[in-house]
């Protein structure tokens, strides 16, 4: 692969906007108790090659069914998503609700009702208060720009503190193209899916079969190797739209160009989700966590989702406790094959633990490296050449004062 082409261009303030041919919007719908906005519409000026991964809940939303039959149609140029109201378990009206989001849309922008996505993130068990919705639809159409996928980005927001957008630029055969994205997420996160939104947007020429191969491979490096609580939600969803104004030789699967855009993919899929990590209710650390040695990439993952997830190795990176028996302990359950006798663990540059026993590390230094906003956890099983990183975040007080009053 040419290294000239691995050279990513980040773009100060992008998000789904960045692209060629995509506008955004954000308004208050009046569907949150709070005046804060609560209504996003994403819209591409030209039908746009879709792919999508879904929640593996049992229990899925309304807006998750209605996705789910129109991304198979592939092809999507508008996404609507609220936040404030999960329109979960609701029965059958919360189908009718999310069919008519999509008609609404559908018809403030000229569109076919079967390209257009919906999604709803907030509490479960309330009716969708429809009206809302409709008249936010109709604002968020007359109010789209260029400039509004900052507003679209805080308008998916529930209990984030802060919207999470990134984008970058890079040359494909030539062709100048951008990837950009969006997501929304901060408690109820897990694997497969975390419970979160995010939606990327693409002017790349890519056909379906690579498009989706592409992103079902950078969702499973990013999206689902982060985890707040353990828990996932009904109305996860990760959508990326592709409308080719990049006009580049379409990108088939097997291709280099395949190879260069998988990698900024990834790029941006992982910036997103570790701003969601960094964002977990109450979180005052991100956690990072990296295996490696693993006899395979699959038991690397369920080795560092295992630490990331522990409540025990959480609480202890709160508390800035050097206490690496957790680390192995959460190793132990995780159903990775390895020998406990050749584990090497460390906190950031300092090794705690050598061929499974503790170390006399440095306690104060030990406790530097706790203090930061940013800790690392790097486990060596020498067992093979897997790899895999998980992020998560500390386990604070506040988790609990927040999901304590969530509904109110």
């Amino acid at each position: 692969m040419n290294e000239q082409k691995l050279k990513f261009e980040v773009i100060p303030g992008g998000g789904v906007t960045s692209p060629r041919g995509f506008k955004a919007a954000g308004v208050y719908a009046g569907i949150k108790k709070k005046e804060k906005l609560d209504l996003a519409l994403l819209y591409s000026e030209t039908e746009a090659v879709a792919a999508a991964v879904f929640t593996t809940n049992r229990v899925k939303a309304a807006p998750i069914l209605v996705t789910m039959a129109h991304v198979a149609q592939g092809k999507i140029q508008a996404v609507v998503a609220n936040s404030g109201n999960a329109n979960a378990g609701v029965g059958p009206q919360g189908v009718d609700a999310a069919r008519k989001m999509a008609e609404e849309t559908a018809r403030a922008l000229g569109l076919k009702v079967s390209t257009v996505a919906v999604a709803s993130t907030g509490v479960i068990g309330v009716p969708l208060p429809v009206a809302k919705a409709v008249g936010g639809i109709q604002a968020a159409s007359r109010a789209l720009s260029v400039s509004g996928g900052h507003q679209a980005a805080e308008a998916i927001m529930t209990t984030d503190t802060f919207p999470k957008e990134f984008a970058l630029r890079f040359n494909l055969s030539g062709h100048q193209v951008t990837i950009g994205g969006m997501a929304k997420g901060s408690g109820m996160i897990h694997p497969n899916m975390a419970t979160m939104l995010a939606f990327l947007t693409t002017d790349a020429a890519i056909d379906r079969e690579a498009l989706s191969q592409a992103f079902r491979s950078s969702v499973s490096r990013s999206f689902n190797m982060i985890t707040v609580d353990g828990d996932t939600s009904t109305n996860d969803m990760a959508l990326i739209l592709a409308n080719g104004q990049a006009e580049n030789p379409t990108i088939k699967p097997g291709s280099e160009d395949l190879a260069v855009f998988q990698a900024a993919l990834d790029e941006v899929t992982i910036y997103l989700a570790k701003a969601i990590a960094r964002d977990g209710e109450g979180a005052t650390k991100l956690l990072e966590v990296t295996v490696t040695g693993a006899q395979t990439e699959q038991e690397a993952r369920q080795a560092a989702i295992a630490i990331a997830k522990s409540n025990l190795v959480k609480t202890a990176i709160f508390g800035e406790d050097a206490n690496w028996g957790r680390i192995i302990a959460a190793l132990g359950y995780s159903g990775a094959d390895f020998d406990p006798d050749l584990v090497d663990i460390y906190l950031g540059p300092l090794q705690v633990a050598a061929q499974g026993t503790g170390l006399a590390f440095d306690e104060e230094k030990a406790a530097e490296i706790l203090h930061q906003k940013e800790v690392k956890i790097l486990v060596d099983l020498k067992q093979g050449q897997g790899q895999a990183t998980a992020w998560g975040c500390d386990l604070s007080y506040d988790y609990v004062r927040i999901n304590g009053s969530y509904r109110t």
